[in-house]
């Protein structure tokens, strides 16, 4: 037990916490968007995502993603229902902390991530449809990718992919997952881009800008320099995501709105997350200007032009956002900052921006192809899709019987 170290323990789970705090800030930022007649059922969907890992990552998630290799792909069954894992610490992991909080600090990145998905179904998927969805989207697709990019023998780690909090089983992966699920199920009959409740919206992209230190800085599981760099690199690259995206809007509209503020910071934010431990502040503010700009592209310009109904913009955000974040990881990482990564194109290191070119398409690509095939299984033995008359009279009184705003329905 003198392993453990208490200011490492301390500081993970704390950090475990934070993140768990960005559950209940995503379904505020989603459900201040969505009509408030849908309000309800979008934040129900972002706790269900909550409840439902909690007990699947205990069960089998979490022993698929970081058991023992089976070929690179796949963690083994030894941990299932969490067998042999207690307090002594995972070396391979986490060395100072206890094997089981680190398995709680992995069990809300796992969650946060299927919740995310919720974005780009939100107003017309069905209640048991989502549930089933979030089980199976979590089991084959997000458990498989995060081994491949953290768990022991991983081949994306092999490959030498440098992923500090998840660019790839969080980012690139839950981005690509709600596009392809936004195209399966179809559009919204009266899609609407005028959220409802912009004071929310705000107050939950603020709780995703706090509870995002935990996920960014907590990822060095200790107390140490890395973790500090991590926060600096994570609140810098917000902050200019948030810049670029309102000059913009500047540009082309003319006015910076409130909404637009926050979805820079957010876009920051996730273009930060793959390199947050290994690039340095100056070069947090380079990705965050080109992270804010690129989402704001997407959503404003591209969704339109290809027509694809993704409600609340996931793909827009966090898909490009992420895989402008593993490109830029593998530029300007530094040995400097994180000794354990690897120096990035800017230091002449071509082999590292390879293996993110390959990680992101093998990340993007599995996790389309997968979602897909979810999808339309589930299609053939159920509705996946609430009907017309539901969706007109709100997901809050007909999926769940309860209204947000007694006698208001816009």
């Amino acid at each position: 037990m003198d392993l453990l170290n208490g200011a490492d323990m301390g500081f993970v789970i704390i950090c475990a916490a934070l993140v768990m705090l960005m559950v209940p800030g995503l379904a505020l930022f989603y459900g201040g968007m969505v009509k408030s007649k849908n309000v309800l059922s979008i934040t129900v969907q972002n706790y269900a995502a909550l409840i439902l890992i909690s007990i699947q990552w205990i069960f089998i998630g979490y022993t698929l993603a970081f058991g023992s290799d089976v070929k690179g792909i796949i963690g083994g069954l030894d941990w299932s229902f969490l067998r042999n894992v207690g307090i002594v610490p995972n070396a391979d992991y986490a060395a100072t902390i206890p094997h089981l909080e680190f398995v709680v600090f992995q069990l809300m990145f796992a969650a946060i991530t299927a919740a995310v998905i919720s974005g780009s179904v939100a107003e017309r998927m069905t209640f048991p449809a989502f549930l089933i969805l979030i089980i199976l989207w979590s089991t084959l697709v997000y458990d498989p990718i995060a081994h491949w990019v953290w768990g022991t023998n991983g081949w994306l780690k092999n490959l030498g992919v440098l992923d500090f909090a998840g660019g790839n089983p969080v980012e690139i992966n839950s981005g690509v997952s709600g596009l392809i699920a936004a195209i399966v199920i179809g559009k919204r009959k009266r899609p609407s881009t005028e959220p409802h409740h912009i004071p929310m919206a705000i107050l939950g992209g603020g709780l995703l800008w706090f509870g995002w230190f935990g996920f960014n800085a907590g990822s060095a599981l200790s107390m140490n320099y890395i973790a500090v760099n991590a926060f600096v690199t994570t609140n810098t690259s917000a902050a200019a995501g948030a810049i670029a995206w309102v000059a913009c809007e500047w540009i082309l509209y003319k006015k910076p709105t409130a909404l637009g503020i926050i979805s820079g910071a957010i876009a920051g934010l996730v273009a930060i997350t793959q390199g947050a431990g290994f690039v340095g502040p100056i070069s947090s503010v380079f990705i965050g200007l080109v992270g804010g700009s690129l989402s704001f592209f997407a959503i404003a310009i591209l969704k339109r032009k290809l027509g694809y109904d993704d409600a609340l913009d996931a793909f827009g955000c966090h898909g490009v956002a992420g895989i402008w974040g593993s490109i830029a990881t593998a530029i300007f990482a530094s040995k400097s900052i994180n000794p354990a990564g690897a120096n990035g194109l800017i230091y002449g290191n071509f082999e590292l921006l390879k293996a993110h070119l390959i990680s992101t398409c093998a990340t993007a690509l599995y996790a389309a192809v997968v979602t897909f095939i979810i999808l339309k299984v589930m299609s053939l033995i159920m509705n996946i899709r609430t009907t017309p008359n539901q969706e007109a009279e709100g997901l809050d009184v007909t999926l769940h019987g309860e209204e947000a705003y007694s006698g208001l329905n816009v």
